[in-house]
């Protein structure tokens, strides 16, 4: 039971902490550009993993014949994610944001199937229609586009771009990590996309320069740090103690951490649209991913053990 006790603790800090990149990503926006956050992001990131790679073995050390695979992360976990997950915040909220994150699961289960040509499940595939449902839902703007013409928000379209990439970033990861431990994969994805970031970060800070503060210094050294190593750490920590399904079930709790510090922190509104189609983003990713099934059968066994606990107080008393 401690074990998986664990576990759930350690996914949970995972999705916490992503979802606090949501919203200081939010935050920051006006501060500076997205791909030069990105860069800086990814610059302490691959520092600190570089740094830890050194007590690797060798061979962990080493492309060998990986070499297109960790490009093909870099472009689209690093080079291309970040900065359009960081551009899409500069024109959606931090809410709208989290809650289209709960599509991640659908698309990479959607994406591995292309890819890695494992077929989707019938459970996946309702999952995928009800959470897609959900985000057609957001992106419309709610109970308006039922008396209006649809008008799409750029920033929702721009952060479900960046939520596609990391579906496929998740793909190309999982093939890397049959020769290689995850954290090599990672941190060389990190380190071979910094050179694509850097001079994309230097021409954007000449129309859109960096406002220097103490705040946006600790935010970023946090971005690089909780993020990006944390949330790495914990999510895989995670993993290890539940297995992978049982880790990406608890994955759409991203959406929920987001929406409440979006609220909180940044004073966003959370209203119908939000609530319906939040909603069926988390049905859909339950639904996929087995975790109504799992959550019905934690529930009954919560029940049985605490029947069981009164029980044996009464037989005792």
């Amino acid at each position: 039971m401690r074990p998986r006790l664990a576990g759930l603790l350690f996914v949970n800090l995972a999705t916490f902490v992503w979802a606090t990149n949501i919203v200081l990503g939010r935050w920051l926006g006006n501060a500076i550009g997205p791909v030069t956050l990105a860069a800086a992001r990814f610059s302490i990131g691959g520092l600190v993993f570089a740094l830890w790679l050194r007590g690797r073995p060798p061979e962990e050390r080493r492309l060998r014949g990986d070499g297109p695979v960790l490009l093909g992360m870099a472009l689209t976990g690093v080079v291309l994610f970040a900065p359009l997950l960081y551009l899409g915040l500069r024109h959606t909220t931090a809410v709208n944001t989290a809650l289209i994150n709960g599509l991640g699961p659908l698309i990479t289960g959607l994406l591995a199937g292309l890819i890695l040509r494992e077929p989707m499940t019938r459970r996946q595939v309702h999952g995928a229609l009800v959470g897609l449902l959900g985000v057609i839902w957001l992106i419309a703007g709610g109970p308006r586009a039922l008396d209006s013409p649809i008008r799409a928000n750029p920033g929702d379209l721009v952060v479900l771009a960046a939520v596609t990439l990391w579906g496929l970033y998740s793909v190309l990861g999982k093939r890397a990590m049959g020769r290689r431990s995850a954290l090599s994969a990672s941190a060389f994805s990190a380190l071979l996309g910094l050179p694509f970031l850097f001079p994309a970060a230097l021409w954007e800070m000449q129309t859109v320069p960096v406002r220097w503060s103490p705040a946006l210094g600790l935010g970023v050294v946090y971005i690089g740090l909780a993020p990006t190593v944390v949330g790495f750490l914990c999510w895989n920590e995670g993993v290890r103690r539940l297995g992978p399904s049982g880790a990406m079930v608890l994955y759409n709790m991203l959406p929920v951490y987001g929406t409440l510090l979006g609220a909180a922190l940044l004073g966003e509104t959370v209203g119908l649209a939000h609530g319906l189609g939040g909603g069926l983003v988390l049905l859909g990713g339950l639904i996929g991913t087995g975790g109504d099934r799992a959550l019905r059968d934690g529930i009954m066994e919560t029940t049985r053990r605490v029947r069981a606990s009164l029980s044996g107080n009464s037989l005792r008393d």
